[in-house]
C-alpha cells in the first residue's frame, strides 16, 4: 500500500505500485481492483522504469491492456500480449459480469488492445482460434503452452506418514488442487462423492483455496459426506508430495464452451507429477489428456460420468495407471518445461523487438 516500492527478485529489478486489494465476487470492486493497477503501472511505469526494448503484458485484464496501449505510445516500444482466457467470453462464463452493455464494451475495448499489441501469446489452440475469428491476424497470435516449474513439480515417492495424517491407508483417492471458485463448479464433484458414498474405500481430497470453499463445506456437512475431505491451501513446494498420495489428479471446470477452449495449468503441473488425471472437460484440456495418454477423460458437469470415470480407473491396475502417469511425465517433458516453453516466448519477444528496430531504422 506504498506509493511505490522496488525491490531486487532473482536479478531482476522489480517496482511495485499501488491497487485496491480484493479477491471478492463484487464486479464493482474487481473493476477497482484491476482499474487501480492499471492507473499506476500507467501513470508511475512510465517515469520510474528505465530503458525499455519490448514489453510483455498479461492479461487479464482489458483495463491492463489499455495501460500498455498508452506505455507503448509513450515508451515507443512494441508489446506481447499474454491471453489465458478470452474476454469478454470467460468473464460472462464465470458469472463475474453478465450485463450485456458492459460485455459488450468490454469486447470492444479488447479489439483496440489487439490491434495495438505487437503480438498475442494464448495458451490455446482453440484460444488462437477465436481470436483469429475475432479479427485479429493468424501471424500475429502465438499458441505457447502452459509451463510448471519442474524444480519443484516432478515425482516423489509417496509419503506414509503424510498418507496416515490424512487418513488415506486403504483409501483410492481422487485429489483436486487449485482455486475453488465458480467456475470449477465443484458442486458436480461433491455429486459424484455422494455417487461413490456407498463405495468406501474411495475419497475425495479438495486441496486449496477460493471464494466458493465455505459453501461446499456447507454441503459436505449438510449431506453427510465422510468421503470428502479439505486439507486447505498448502504451499507450492509441498503439492508434489500430496499428488503423490493422489491415485488420480483431477481437473473440472464448468460446462461452457469458452472453457472448453481453454487449458488449466494446473494439468501441466500433475503431468509433471507422473500422476494418471481425470480430466473432466471437453475440447483442448481433453485433447491434451487423450494425447499424452496420460489419464481419462469425461464430460462435465456430469457427476455421473465421474462417477463412471473414477470407477474405471480404480478398477485399473496400479501398473497402468502408473503407465499414464509416465506417460503424462514424458509429454511434460517434451513440451512444457520452463526451458521448452520460456525459449518461445524469448524467441517471441527478441523478434518483436527486431521487428521495431527495424521499423524505426526504415522511418529514421
Amino acid at each position: 500500500m506504498r506509493v511505490w516500492s522496488r525491490e531486487v527478485v532473482a536479478g531482476v529489478n522489480v517496482l511495485r505500485v499501488p491497487l485496491y486489494p480484493d479477491h471478492s465476487r463484487s464486479a464493482v470492486r474487481r473493476i477497482l481492483n484491476y482499474g487501480s493497477f492499471s492507473v499506476s503501472a500507467t501513470v508511475l511505469g512510465s517515469v520510474l522504469t528505465g530503458p525499455v526494448d519490448v514489453m510483455y503484458v498479461e492479461h487479464p485484464s482489458t483495463i491492463l491492456g489499455l495501460a500498455a496501449c498508452f506505455l507503448s505510445r509513450v515508451r515507443r516500444v512494441p508489446f506481447v500480449y499474454g491471453v489465458d482466457d478470452v474476454w469478454p467470453e470467460s468473464v460472462e462464463a464465470s458469472g463475474m459480469l453478465r450485463r450485456r452493455t458492459l460485455l459488450r464494451t468490454i469486447d470492444r475495448l479488447e479489439r483496440v488492445v489487439y490491434r495495438r499489441a505487437g503480438a498475442i501469446a494464448v495458451i490455446s489452440e482453440g484460444n488462437r482460434h477465436q481470436l483469429i475469428a475475432k479479427g485479429v491476424p493468424p501471424h500475429k497470435v502465438h499458441f505457447i503452452p502452459h509451463y510448471a516449474n519442474e524444480d519443484i513439480f516432478h515425482p516423489v515417492p509417496p509419503d506414509p506418514a503424510r498418507r496416515a495424517a490424512l487418513g488415506l491407508e486403504g483409501r483410492f483417492t481422487i485429489m483436486f488442487a487449485g482455486h475453488i471458485g465458480i467456475p470449477q463448479a465443484l458442486d458436480v464433484v461433491l455429486a459424484a462423492a455422494e455417487e461413490l458414498l456407498m463405495e468406501p474405500d474411495v475419497v475425495f481430497l479438495i486441496v486449496g483455496d477460493g471464494l466458493d470453499l465455505d459453501r461446499l463445506k456447507s454441503i459436505v456437512r449438510a449431506r453427510g459426506l465422510t468421503n470428502v475431505r479439505f486439507p486447505g491451501r498448502r504451499p507450492a513446494s509441498e503439492m508434489p508430495y500430496l499428488f503423490a498420495l493422489a491415485d488420480a489428479l483431477l481437473v473440472h471446470l464448468r460446462d461452457d464452451s469458452v472453457f472448453g477452449l481453454t487449458i488449466p495449468s494446473k494439468t501441466v503441473a500433475y503431468m509433471a507429477c507422473a500422476r494418471p488425471i481425470i480430466m473432466a472437460m471437453n475440447g483442448d484440456a481433453a485433447e491434451l489428456v487423450r494425447s499424452a495418454q496420460a489419464g481419462v477423460t469425461c464430460p462435465p458437469d456430469d457427476h455421473k460420468a465421474l462417477a463412471e470415470a473414477v470407477r474405471e480407473l480404480r478398477a485399473m491396475t496400479p501398473e497402468t495407471r502408473a503407465a499414464m502417469g509416465e506417460a503424462g511425465r514424458q509429454a511434460f517433458l517434451r513440451s512444457h518445461t520452463r526451458s521448452a516453453v520460456f525459449g518461445q516466448y524469448e524467441a517471441l519477444l527478441a523478434g518483436l523487438r527486431s521487428s521495431a528496430m527495424a521499423t524505426l531504422g526504415d522511418r529514421a
